[in-house]
């Protein structure tokens, strides 16, 4: 990884989304924005070094060399953006959907493979699913730090450092599109799901670049949350894993566990066992709290180190306090999270609910 010199030195935490069940509905506050489904990216450019940054600091330029040539090439010679890293695939036509030609839309199996060891096997990747980058903003420019400039004004300085000068088709370098109108940001919640994308980010027009905070609001098609992988349980047939064991930090450091995912296939329950095993450490074997609903069920769970992060899909959590939420049903495993550093995984990524009273609900 090279040195910069530049207004803002790596690293930066970016900032972060909190989760909402709607797009804020405030025109001339907010500026929405599709949320790309792809690795979250911090670009420093400072002539022909090009440093990549991951959201946990992890060097992503090693993983992805032909986008380092890319964002030398296409973008302004000094400047420090905050983006997307996105595999684009062509998917062939689908005639249950009346489909007549083929079209692109985002991969993100072919971009969690570009995460491996073997330099063989990176520029093999890297000519056949080469990755993008998304531009959504811009943290310098030239030899001027724009984190305490409002989005509105970071938003042209993105326009500008990113170049336009190749074709669509040529370009790897992109700047997402946004728009002042509510209506239009809550239509593109579904509308580009299609093309592989996963919700609305909306930003304050007038918000400044808050690195590590949860500034801005994100809707999403589902409620999701990124937990730690703490633990398995093998499957009643004794074959493969039955649920994972999952957990988040709390602002004490410690890591509570929140609940579980199951109902995996035969298939991905060897599959989830070979990714989980190697992180046992001994023969512990944990005894889990009795089932509610099965007296007779084995909860006993096999303790793992927390180094996988897992994308959950959920839809509620009970618990008085934050800290003592858990998933109030189990939830689906989604995906692992390479590209998350475990520790990043707290409460406060999770939607909390609005203090109201049932009486009030019930009122007729």
């Amino acid at each position: 990884m090279g040195q910069v010199d530049l207004p803002v030195q790596p690293p930066v935490d970016p900032m972060l989304a909190k989760a909402a069940e709607k797009v804020p509905d405030e025109p001339g506050v907010w500026s929405y924005e599709p949320k790309w489904d792809g690795f979250r990216a911090l670009v420093f450019r400072d002539g022909d070094e090009v440093v990549v940054l991951s959201r946990s600091g992890k060097d992503l330029g090693r993983y992805f060399p032909e986008l380092v040539d890319s964002l030398r090439d296409e973008l302004a010679p000094r400047c420090v953006l905050d983006g997307e890293v996105v595999v684009p695939r062509e998917i062939a036509a689908d005639a249950r959907n009346n489909e007549t030609k083929s079209r692109i839309r985002l991969d993100w199996e072919s971009l969690s493979q570009r995460i491996h060891p073997a330099e063989s096997r990176i520029k093999m990747l890297a000519e056949q699913t080469p990755a993008h980058f998304i531009g959504f903003d811009a943290l310098a420019t030239g030899d001027r730090s724009l984190l305490s400039e409002p989005f509105r004004e970071r938003r042209q300085a993105l326009v500008d450092l990113v170049g336009d000068r190749l074709s669509l088709e040529q370009r790897r370098c992109h700047v997402t599109r946004t728009t002042e109108d509510p209506e239009l940001g809550t239509h593109w919640l579904t509308t580009f799901e299609g093309a592989g994308l996963d919700g609305v980010i909306a930003k304050r027009l007038d918000g400044r670049y808050v690195p590590g905070k949860r500034e801005m609001v994100k809707v999403k098609h589902k409620r999701d949350a990124d937990c730690v992988a703490i633990g398995y349980r093998i499957h009643k047939s004794g074959d493969g894993v039955g649920s994972v064991l999952l957990g988040l930090y709390r602002d004490d450091g410690e890591l509570q566990m929140v609940g579980g995912a199951a109902s995996f296939s035969v298939k991905d329950r060897s599959v989830m066992l070979a990714d989980l095993e190697p992180l046992r450490e001994g023969d512990q074997v944990n005894d889990g709290e009795p089932s509610r609903w099965n007296s007779a069920a084995d909860k006993r769970w096999i303790p793992v180190r927390p180094e996988k992060v897992a994308e959950v899909a959920y839809d509620q959590m009970e618990g008085n306090t934050v800290h003592g939420q858990r998933f109030r049903h189990a939830v689906k495993f989604v995906r692992w999270r390479p590209d998350r550093d475990p520790r990043s995984c707290t409460f406060d990524q999770l939607d909390a609910p609005l203090n109201y009273d049932l009486s009030h609900v019930l009122e007729s």
